[in-house]
């Protein structure tokens, strides 16, 4: 039995677009719907019509075909039947489903030229650099398009011609009863040109190796993982082809003071034993120069201090990060006779005045460590 014209079946013109084709879908499915139609399978039945149409008139490339060759052009097993309107069932084969066996449209004499490859560049940089941004020189080697024959291919004064194989379409036909499977030239490699006088310089092929020197200006705030875009600085495609992009692959070196974190950064800053427990001021450094970090008395090891915008401001925008500083406190080294002395003259006053009084982190930790103890015998 014959199918109905799936317009015909949603009500809609041949000129509906997509929104009118939904809403007739809706409204008909609505209508015929299994749960609604209590099992009549006169229903159920055009249920099923109305969802094949709106499968075929809701998606781009089954439409096309569908206009073009009616059923046939979306439903293979109609294909040896002779359906769209006496269309040759390998052309339906070859422009609907070219593309799986090697590229649509050849048919109608149009060769994909082959895009340069794509290439990365690793970039090393100093944090200072990342931070603020430069310009630097780099040199790559590539495939860059031929200056002799302009890209072309072929020896000056002479031209590439149509390929006698495939004439221009850059592809075959092979056939089997009523199928037919589209392939690449194998005379012209897809190209559906052939060069009869290739160029002397590039052997035919459009494109010679070189190392190009190019000049790249790199954002400040870039981190390690960020790429920079060079539109066309890849490979040179063959025969006269778009070039490829360059991706410049940045990479941070380790820094000698700072670790970034996002927009932050980190550094240790060794502080004496007596700035720590008397206070006072210490230099410390940033990416724009020294400044001055005051300590209050009695600080303790690892205590972390905040300078606001002195970090990295991102390439992605935003405010500007901080620097933390963690003080690392120094245990006195090479002490003198005299200097001993002096420290155990402190710590046997400290012991005088009660432990709890100068070391009351050191109290609680070995009264937590007798209990444990004691709970342990108990």
């Amino acid at each position: 039995m014959s199918k109905r014209d799936y317009y015909e079946v949603l009500g809609v013109a041949k000129s509906a677009d997509d929104k009118d084709i939904k809403k007739a879908y809706k409204r008909l499915a609505m209508k015929f719907h299994p749960d609604r139609t209590q099992g009549d399978k006169a229903m159920e039945e055009k249920f099923k019509e109305v969802q094949e149409a709106y499968e075929v008139l809701s998606d781009e490339q089954k439409r096309a075909a569908y206009d073009r060759y009616g059923h046939a052009g979306v439903d293979p097993n109609r294909g040896a039947g002779g359906g769209a309107g006496g269309a040759d069932f390998g052309d339906i084969f070859g422009d609907v489903f070219g593309d799986i066996f090697g590229g649509g449209g050849g048919r109608r004499g149009q060769s994909r030229a082959q895009r340069g490859s794509d290439l990365r560049y690793n970039l090393e940089m100093s944090l200072e650099d990342a931070v603020r941004g430069k310009s630097v020189d780099i040199k790559v080697p590539t495939m860059v398009g031929c200056d002799s024959c302009d890209g072309s291919g072929a020896k000056k004064g002479t031209s590439a011609k149509s390929c006698p194989t495939c004439h221009g379409a850059g592809q075959v036909t092979m056939r089997q009863g009523f199928f037919a499977v589209q392939q690449t030239c194998p005379t012209c490699s897809g190209r559906g040109k052939i060069i009869p006088d290739p160029c002397s310089k590039c052997h035919g092929e459009g494109r010679i190796e070189k190392t190009k020197t190019l000049s790249v200006k790199i954002p400040a705030g870039v981190d390690t993982g960020d790429r920079i875009r060079l539109t066309g600085e890849g490979e040179a495609g063959m025969h006269g082809a778009p070039a490829g992009d360059l991706y410049v692959q940045v990479h941070v070196k380790e820094h000698p003071i700072f670790v970034r974190d996002g927009n932050n950064l980190y550094c240790d800053v060794p502080l004496s034993f007596t700035t720590a427990a008397l206070g006072g001021e210490i230099d410390v450094p940033t990416l724009d120069g020294r400044v001055k970090l005051k300590i209050p008395a009695e600080t303790q090891t690892e205590k972390m201090f905040r300078l606001r915008g002195k970090g990295v401001k991102s390439v992605r925008g935003g405010g500007v990060g901080d620097l933390v500083c963690k003080v690392v406190i120094e245990t006195p080294v090479n002490l003198s006779d005299k200097q001993k002395d002096l420290l155990r003259q402190l710590d046997d006053t400290m012991a005088g005045d009660g432990e709890a009084k100068h070391r009351p982190k050191s109290k609680g930790f070995f009264d937590g460590v007798k209990k444990f103890f004691d709970d342990l015998t108990s």
